[in-house]
């Protein structure tokens, strides 16, 4: 089970580091060009997936900070419990990290730092980081693991 722990540590811990760069680096709403389709840039979120409450005040910042932890300890208990299920432990793992990744700067900062910027012709995806890529793979990992053990028990 300590695999996992350390698995979701390792993606804080480049979360963090990526983020630190960029925000040492980068000033705000900068955009570096990295080739036609990628941007590297620097965007304050203040709300949740896509910006989604980016402009409602202030208070998301506290309730997400609260759904955010309540979310991070069902994980390590699912963990636990999953603790022989590799992919389904793998993908809370990546959870995991991804969450406390973008707790942490909720909390320190009041907002989450995203930077990875891509985008083909006029279609822009939202801006994104290391702890949203994690929680992305983690997500689609649990969800393809249940699918496939649905599969099978058909």
């Amino acid at each position: 089970m300590l695999k996992y722990f350390i698995l979701s540590s390792l993606v804080f811990l480049s979360d963090q580091l990526t983020k630190a760069l960029i925000i040492k680096n980068i000033f705000d709403t900068q955009y570096i060009r990295i080739n036609p389709y990628f941007y590297l840039v620097h965007f304050k979120n203040e709300g949740a997936a896509f910006s989604f409450l980016s402009d409602a005040g202030g208070w998301q910042r506290y309730f997400l900070s609260i759904v955010a932890t309540m979310a991070s300890v069902f994980i390590i208990i699912m963990i636990k419990k999953h603790k022989d299920d590799f992919y389904t432990a793998l993908g809370l793992s990546l959870l995991l990290g991804g969450a406390l990744g973008n707790l942490y700067d909720r909390i320190s900062l009041g907002y989450v730092t995203d930077f990875l910027y891509f985008h083909f012709n006029d279609y822009y995806w939202p801006a994104f980081n290391i702890a949203d890529a994690a929680i992305t793979i983690g997500v689609l990992i649990i969800i393809y693991d249940t699918m496939i053990k649905k599969s099978h028990s058909k």
